[in-house]
């Protein structure tokens, strides 16, 4: 049976800043585990002015605490930037307090630089999954820092969740075996060769005996197709925006994104950005979901209301909710 998941970007919408989005992140993730998801993610951005959810471990102990049950996870930690060994503590903190829910996903430039400017040799990507398994759940006893524990000491451990959208990524989830999300929303299209390679090569472990699948998507979703389709207009025009030099410090709100015109370069980006979203009713976009889960044979689906306004995100996800039939 599929499960499903919502992460959100916590948008600063047009008008509103950056205070009102993360009080909006803690309102959808209250209303996510009312209406029974599984999971509720935040993400990490660096440098995306109009995404206020930056420092990912810090807004999960709010989220944590603000809500009872409902699993909290970030997709994901940029793992390459930080230390192994510091953000395995951060999430044990995190899980002493909460312990069985919460989950961890890392994921592969001027922020880049600033992230690590007073670095030398930076340790392979791989190296750095191999750390973090060895410091949370699975302790190597030939590992380099065999004789260093990560604190503080419990007896449950967060899920890792290995987020990518390449072979490479998928090769290191079925090496270690941790589970795999695969970022359908951001790469649609050869998704399927490359879960089959994590699932043909998965290696079982003391962490997880099977591989285990994870697919998010964009939904954008409405009462009417008329709806959910000015709705979409607005994801268009933030995705060109993002991508932009010159990016706006806000999501662009419907009508803004109605009275822009746009060139033929844009265009053609919006016309491929779409095969990304799920657009339309709650059940035309169930259905959607629905017949994409299978096609990948995924265990868990994480939807991304990132559409513009609080309340229509979470109309999306509660259309979702009663269309998909998710229950406590």
């Amino acid at each position: 049976m599929v499960t499903y998941n919502i992460l959100d970007y916590s948008p600063i919408d047009e008008g509103s800043d950056a205070r009102n989005a993360l009080m909006h992140t803690t309102e959808m993730a209250r209303l996510a585990e009312k209406l029974g998801y599984r999971r509720f993610w935040v993400s990490e951005h660096h440098h995306v002015r109009s995404v206020a959810g930056s420092s990912p471990e810090m807004l999960m102990m709010h989220l944590a605490g603000s809500t009872e049950r409902i699993r909290i996870g970030s997709g994901g930690v940029m793992l390459p930037h930080y230390s192994p060994y510091k953000v395995a503590e951060n999430f044990r903190v995190l899980e002493a307090l909460h312990p069985n829910r919460i989950d961890r996903s890392p994921s592969y430039q001027l922020v880049n630089r600033a992230l690590n400017e007073t670095k030398g040799k930076r340790l392979s990507y791989e190296q750095q999954i191999e750390d973090i398994r060895h410091f949370l759940s699975e302790p190597a006893n030939n590992h380099r820092f065999r004789d260093l524990a990560a604190m503080p000491v419990i007896d449950t451990a967060p899920e890792i969740w290995l987020l990518g959208t390449g072979v490479g990524s998928a090769a290191i989830a079925a090496e270690h075996g941790l589970s795999y999300a695969y970022a359908h929303l951001a790469k649609p299209g050869g998704g399927h060769d490359i879960v089959r390679h994590y699932r043909d090569h998965f290696r079982p472990t003391s962490l997880l005996s099977r591989p285990k699948v994870m697919i998010s998507v964009f939904a954008v979703v409405a009462e009417t197709p008329e709806e959910s389709e000015a709705l979409a207009k607005a994801l268009d025009l933030w995705l060109l925006s993002v991508e932009s030099s010159s990016p706006p410090p806000y999501y662009p709100s419907v009508d803004t994104a109605l009275k822009r015109g746009f060139s033929t370069l844009e265009k053609e980006k919006i016309k491929n950005n779409r095969k990304r979203m799920f657009i339309g009713t709650s059940e035309q976009v169930s259905k959607d979901i629905q017949k994409t889960a299978e096609e990948y044979q995924a265990d868990e689906v994480t939807i991304v209301p990132n559409v513009f306004g609080s309340k229509n995100r979470m109309n999306v996800i509660a259309l979702l909710a009663e269309a998909l039939d998710i229950r406590n």
